[in-house]
């Protein structure tokens, strides 16, 4: 009888328990719905170009690609630097390449070659061309692109009349497709061995940052 009774008053707490603890019409803490942080789509910048581009003979962290995505990161702006820089390619490469390279979104479109065109001495008139196609290819694919063309100049040795057309083909390129012109990207750092990699053509760690400066003062303006 006693132990009936005990365990009769046992559930009786029981339930008063789980009643005082589970109220009508209320969720429980744990229940309730979190808040979804808001997910913010990023915008593409790629940077389409040679060795410059690819940080030759470096780690990738260390370009100047990688540099700028640490600005724009620090900056809260909603933009993710795509490298597609390959070693060695001339602007008829490029040509070949750049569909592939479409296959991603494009909302700022940097384009770096034609260097190595001018290391071979291939006409100007033939990489301007090959130029334009690329860009003509970026603007068919994505219209709304943002466009952003980085200048070159030729080794002196190619003389003067090649190297005054080779340094003036970016300009007409950046006027004719209402581009964005960087002036020249390896201003400051080409022709400085401190700044170079020991062949004297490709910047080093201390040199990509100073590109990257050169570039990122004109991209600041079209983020």
């Amino acid at each position: 009888m006693k132990l009936h009774f005990l365990l009769a008053f046992g559930l009786i707490l029981g339930l008063n328990a789980c009643q005082s603890e589970q109220k009508p019409g209320k969720t429980p803490p744990q229940q309730q719905p979190q808040a979804e942080a808001p997910v913010v789509n990023k915008k593409n910048i790629v940077f389409f170009g040679n060795s410059l581009t690819a940080a030759y003979q470096l780690s990738p962290e260390q370009g100047f690609t990688a540099i700028i995505q640490r600005k724009i990161d620090s900056l809260g702006l909603p933009y993710n630097c795509v490298n597609a820089g390959l070693s060695g390619e001339t602007t008829a490469d490029g040509v070949n390449r750049v569909n592939w390279v479409l296959q991603q979104p494009v909302d700022i479109f940097v384009l770096e070659l034609g260097g190595n065109d001018a290391l071979r001495g291939l006409p100007v008139k033939e990489s301007k061309k090959n130029l334009q196609e690329i860009l003509d290819k970026v603007k068919a694919k994505y219209p709304n692109c943002k466009l952003v063309i980085a200048g070159m100049m030729a080794p002196p040795n190619l003389g003067d009349t090649y190297t005054k057309a080779f340094q003036g083909m970016y300009p007409e390129l950046a006027k004719k497709n209402k581009a964005v012109l960087i002036p020249f990207l390896l201003e400051g750092v080409g022709g400085v061995p401190a700044l170079n990699l020991p062949d004297g053509i490709h910047p080093n760690v201390e040199g990509q940052k100073i590109v990257a400066e050169n570039v990122w003062k004109i991209i600041v303006n079209v983020v």
